[in-house]
């Protein structure tokens, strides 16, 4: 048999792992085979997932763990030897390699990614290890000193968590700048995608390396320390202490505070007990908080200790006219956006429930001299979303947003864990006792059922823990307002729901990052959004998934606006506030029967409070996440016949392509890729008994489907049973009530000569011989499925 005919398995194992090894490359410590460094993107359609196909790699080489030298693409002889070289440089850019190289079993074509060469080699002229690290020395310029640290090993010991792709390129890319003596760097990776770890692995390298051996991990939340210490960062051991009680004791290497425990009035800030050279490494966690910020209590601490070399990690860099993360840390050595991570499959999808009120949409102007419940004449004016519950309160409207939210959990379940966004804290008092009266029977269960988690509330506050962890039930409901909008590490989170008025792209960023984290083995592989505020709107904001654009590099006289407020509404500043470094909008939350007055004295109410108008639903949508990371709005039915016709424009092109597959299966996986999930729509249809066959003519060409039962009795009143004899009749007649039960795909693969009904045939090996050898029985089934579908 000639190279031609050989399978690229067969090139692979006959030419170009021998020249891959002959070089001197490790097979079992240095090379992967078939490395798959994506998850698969989750496809979601109504409540159905499915897993899309993994990137994967046909050779990946490691000059150590953890540091990728070169990646290389295969294909068979009937392709040029430089046919998969452009699949490997698209992989090689992903996983942050250099050097790439293209095979047909004939010879490899390398590209070097660092100077552009491209040249062809022989088979026996592969680089060993060493020759290729060499070069890479050269080509990036690397010296001694700078090489040691980035040969650091990662941390690691038995059945401990590896890196991720993305995660390998932002320590290794953080580090060897740290090595190269960048003094500010800034990495930008989604919510859910492990900062944490990630900074860990950074920190752990560049200490043990020797190179910082002094380092301070900054964060805003107390809940962010106890998480990272107790986690991520439990490696460290003694040689780590949390900051407490503003006492800094010298004798520690890794040390985390709150930059509130830092701060104070000034010349008796905390970090002044700390000579300005103390730290060589800060490690500044959910940066875009306040460091990014001239005038900011963070600034203060950086500036103090402004020789060290400071890391910024976050989701949401930012970039307005008061603050730029660029400005400070400069351009992100790395960027992981939300959009790559569902992508890549490891971020969970989302659908977005779109909910108009009546009174958003048309607005409420009331009647001329209108009093309000407490007796406050209203002011004559037109009120619209933007000012419900921050300056007039319907009680109506609170009443139908608790109904809708109580409706999704009722039809879903009930025991999902969800956020309620509010515009204040009163906002979010009023929305418990809403969601109290709608779900009475859970709540007199388990008062922990709804519970407010607000900065002012310590009771609430206490159970954000139990919130947080995916074996504790209680709470089910957090209500809250500012308090949960970032780094709350909520896994279990399925509904979030905005009944806030956003206007800072950060702080959306944020809040839809509460639900995107997968947890897969507790059934998180999705999560919805319920909107009532038009916030979704955001998505198609270019900014949403994109790169801010710097705009100011401001001087010190320069006028500062705040854009992130509206109508006066503060902003969650990440200035010292007391309730845990978040800034709450109290908005008038007080206790007793007298409302609270505006701060000016006059005798008018910051909300008026309204009980007798009534609000409506006028509209409600559901969107998914396309594959382009759009959201879509069409029927699910609608999608899916779209979907289907771009791939079969015409029934007689898709009956080819059915007949002519070796396996059926392979056809509906690749329209699953498309985001095509059959079973979905089989649920919406109610049409459980048909296949897939019949669903996609019936849907995407209007044929009259047959059941699979129907099928099935067709091919045995045409007699086909009869042209087998014996033992392979059973096995035929078995297979074809295995498909009347189950569908093709039960039947395509060899192991369902394992299950109980074929056992009593005979072995796999008895029945498969009795077909006259494998081939003749695969070739059995496939004449079997196409006799299913002849009519």
């Amino acid at each position: 048999m000639g190279k031609r005919q050989l399978s690229e398995e067969d090139i692979k194992a006959r030419y170009i792992t021998p020249a891959i090894t002959n070089a001197g490359w490790d097979i079992k410590k240095q090379v992967r085979l078939e490395y798959a460094f994506t998850a698969g993107r989750i496809i979601l359609r109504g409540n159905i997932t499915a897993r899309g196909k993994q990137k994967r790699a046909d050779y990946v080489l490691f000059y150590k763990n953890n540091f990728p030298l070169a990646i290389v693409e295969a294909k068979d002889n009937n392709h040029s030897v430089g046919a998969g070289l452009q699949q490997a440089i698209d992989y090689a850019k992903a996983l942050d390699i250099d050097y790439v190289y293209a095979s047909n079993g004939d010879g490899f074509v390398e590209q070097n990614l660092i100077t552009g060469e491209v040249k062809q080699l022989d088979l026996a002229a592969f680089p060993s290890p060493e020759e290729l690290y060499k070069r890479y020395r050269i080509d990036k310029g690397i010296s001694m000193a700078e090489e040691k640290v980035m040969l650091e090993p990662y941390y690691y010991i038995p059945n401990y968590k590896t890196p991720r792709y993305y995660q390998r390129v932002a320590i290794n890319r953080t580090v060897d700048a740290v090595a190269k003596g960048r003094e500010r760097i800034l990495v930008v990776s989604a919510t859910g995608t492990g900062k944490t770890y990630m900074t860990f692995q950074i920190i752990y390298r560049l200490w043990k390396s020797g190179l910082k051996k002094k380092i301070l991990f900054l964060a805003d939340r107390n809940v962010l320390i106890d998480q990272t210490i107790s986690g991520d960062f439990k490696p460290f051991g003694g040689k780590m202490t949390k900051v407490q009680n503003r006492n800094l004791d010298s004798s520690y290497e890794i040390y985390l505070a709150l930059y509130q425990q830092l701060a104070g009035d000034d010349g008796e800030e905390a970090f002044l007990q700390f000579k300005p050279n103390f730290f060589d490494l800060i490690v500044i966690d959910e940066c875009h908080r306040g460091s990014a910020k001239e005038e900011s209590a963070w600034r203060k601490i950086l500036d103090y200790f402004s020789s060290a070399t400071h890391v910024g990690c976050t989701a949401t860099p930012v970039e307005t006219k008061e603050a730029s993360s660029s400005t400070y840390f400069g351009e992100p050595i790395y960027e992981y956006s939300l959009k790559q991570g569902i992508d890549d499959g490891f971020l969970a999808p989302y659908k977005v429930i779109r909910i108009g009120l009546d009174r958003d949409l048309e607005g409420y102007r009331p009647e001329a001299g209108k009093v309000d419940m407490n007796g406050y004449e209203i002011e004559d004016r037109e009120y619209n979303a933007k000012d419900f519950d921050r300056k007039l309160v319907i009680d109506d409207r609170t009443r139908v947003v608790a109904s809708k939210i109580t409706e999704f959990l009722k039809k879903t379940d009930r025991f999902s864990k969800t956020i309620v966004f509010c515009v204040d804290i009163e906002h979010a008092e009023r929305m418990r006792q809403a969601l109290i009266n709608e779900n009475k029977d859970l709540y007199a269960q388990n008062d922990r059922y709804i519970m407010r988690i607000t900065g002012d509330n310590d009771i609430g506050k206490a159970q954000l823990e139990n919130f947080i962890d995916e074996e504790s039930t209680y709470p089910v409901i957090a209500i809250t307002s500012k308090l949960m909008t970032t780094g709350v590490d909520a896994k279990m989170c399925k509904l979030i729901v905005l009944e806030n008025n956003i206007n800072s792209m950060t702080e959306f960023k944020q809040i839809i990052g509460r639900g995107t984290r997968l947890l897969e083995d507790y059934g998180k592989t999705y999560f919805s959004i319920m909107d009532f505020r038009n916030a979704s709107r955001l998505f198609a904001d270019p900014g949403f998934d994109g790169e801010p654009e710097v705009v100011i590099d401001l001087g010190s006289d320069d006028p500062v606006d705040d854009p992130g407020t509206e109508d006066g509404a503060e902003e969650d500043t990440g200035q010292d506030t007391g309730n845990d470094g978040v800034k709450e909008d109290n908005a008038g939350y007080g206790t007793g029967d007298t409302p609270p007055f505006n701060d000016d004295g006059e005798d008018k109410p910051r909300k008026y409070y309204v009980g007798d108008v009534v609000v409506k639903v006028l509209s409600e949508r559901i969107q998914y996440v396309d594959k382009d990371g759009k959201l879509i709005t069409e029927s699910l039915i609608d999608y899916t016949r779209k979907n289907i016709l771009q791939q079969y424009a015409r029934l007689d092109q898709f009956l080819r392509t059915w007949t002519a597959a070796e396996k059926k299966q392979a056809i509906i996986d690749e329209l699953q890729d498309d985001g095509v999930l059959l079973e979905a729509v089989r649920q919406e249809l109610g049409k459980t008994e048909l296949d897939d066959f019949d669903l996609i003519c019936h849907i995407a060409y209007d044929k009259k489907p047959l059941t699979k039962q129907e099928r099935a009795a067709n091919v045995k009143k045409r007699h086909y049973l009869y042209k087998y004899s014996d033992v392979a009749e059973q096995v035929i007649a078995a297979l074809l009530d295995k498909y009347a039960n189950d569908g093709i795909k039960e039947i395509e693969e060899t192991k369902v000569l394992q299950l109980e009904e074929f056992a009593k045939i005979g072995s796999p090996m008895k029945i498969v011989k009795a077909f006259g050898g494998k081939e003749a029985y695969q070739k059995a089934v496939q004449e079997l499925e196409n006799e299913i579908y002849y009519a």
